[in-house]
């Protein structure tokens, strides 16, 4: 695999989008220019994730209580509110990736992009889904850039208290 970095997309999905969904990003909107910028220029080096809910037979431990804390959205993984966004299906990427995981670092994504790749990484939340991701990719060897514009936190404010958590992570995470 080359060095060219690998553009990660986190979850630009309908339930992160839009305004009346409880996990509704208010920052979502301002993401989207920058995200297809990046597209752009990362060409056929794209990855899309989607979160899909644990099937109800899979879950244990902790995800028995998230389901119960987030009822809304307890439905089949295959229910629209879990959809790409327009915009993010317009970008054509030719990977797309879809994980029961807040997290998308793991094999399968490593399989796409190799082993120690250079991530860029936008999407929402940053608190949530991007984190998850950075770092555990950073701890298998990734170098992760973590593009600020593009990401969309479930509040600004825990938008920025994640970025200052993954800056903590120089040089293996940088924010820009």
């Amino acid at each position: 695999m080359s060095d060219d970095p690998w553009l990660v997309v986190v979850d630009h999905q309908r339930v992160f989008a839009e305004e009346a969904s409880d996990w509704g990003s208010p920052m979502f909107a301002d993401t989207v220019p920058v995200v297809a910028a990046l597209a752009r220029e990362h060409g056929e080096r794209v990855v899309l994730t989607r979160w899909v809910p644990h099937e109800p037979a899979d879950r244990a431990g902790s995800w028995v209580d998230y389901f119960e804390r987030w009822p809304f959205a307890d439905r089949p993984a295959d229910d629209p509110m879990f959809d790409l966004v327009d915009s993010a299906r317009t970008l054509a990427a030719p990977h797309v990736l879809t994980r029961p995981t807040f997290g998308k670092w793991g094999p399968e994504l490593q399989a796409i992009t190799g082993p120690a790749p250079t991530l860029t990484l936008v999407g929402v939340s940053t608190d949530c889904c991007v984190i998850s991701t950075a770092l555990p990719a950073a701890d298998a060897g990734a170098r992760v850039r973590v593009v600020a514009a593009g990401c969309a936190g479930s509040t600004p404010e825990a938008h920025e208290q994640a970025l200052a958590i993954m800056r903590l992570y120089a040089p293996q995470i940088e924010v820009v």
